[in-house]
């Protein structure tokens, strides 16, 4: 599992005092509100301390450490920015979506495999999954009632799902 993952991308400046606007890639902008450091890579070795956010038309403004000229927020426009895993407490039952991406996934029930998730496709009701499994895709709903079990250290998720899903329908890749 990776130590440092994605918190999201730094699409603009706002304003004159070098403020930044950040897409965020997590579930909401509490999560990155929380930390009081950021990092300007994916090992961590580079954090910029976050002084302060705040939630502005489905972003985040973020005033960062030791940026405070529109120039110099400037040169972060398209920079993605890493949290240490470390920092979040996440709720039973919430994972990291890094950590669903390469676990096997079989039938709750029978046993049955189906394949790998090998993508998890966000999407305003429910995020799905894309399970592979050889040549065929699936998509799957990833809604609560469908999902028996997720086991992130043996790296399988038990899902339940609705008759069709897996029935000889998958896509060829």
């Amino acid at each position: 599992m990776k130590q440092y993952l994605e918190a999201g991308k730094i699409t603009r400046t706002h304003g004159v005092r070098g403020e930044l606007v950040m897409e965020i890639w997590a579930d909401s902008p509490s999560v990155i509100s929380s930390l009081s450091e950021l990092y300007y890579d994916p090992d961590g070795t580079r954090p910029i301390g976050l002084i302060s956010s705040r939630e502005h038309k489905g972003r985040l403004l973020l005033t960062l450490k030791s940026i405070n000229t529109v120039e110099q927020a400037d040169r972060l426009r398209g920079k993605i920015l890493y949290l240490n895993r470390d920092d979040i407490t996440l709720p039973e039952g919430r994972y990291f979506l890094e950590d669903l991406i390469g676990l096997r996934a079989i039938d709750g029930e029978t046993g049955q495999a189906y394949g790998t998730i090998t993508e998890v496709i966000p999407a305003p009701a429910n995020n799905v999954y894309r399970i592979t499994d050889g040549g065929r895709e699936y998509l799957f709903p990833a809604v609560e009632h469908m999902i028996k079990s997720t086991d992130i250290q043996s790296g399988i998720i038990e899902l339940l799902p609705i008759p069709g899903i897996f029935d000889g329908g998958g896509e060829e890749a």
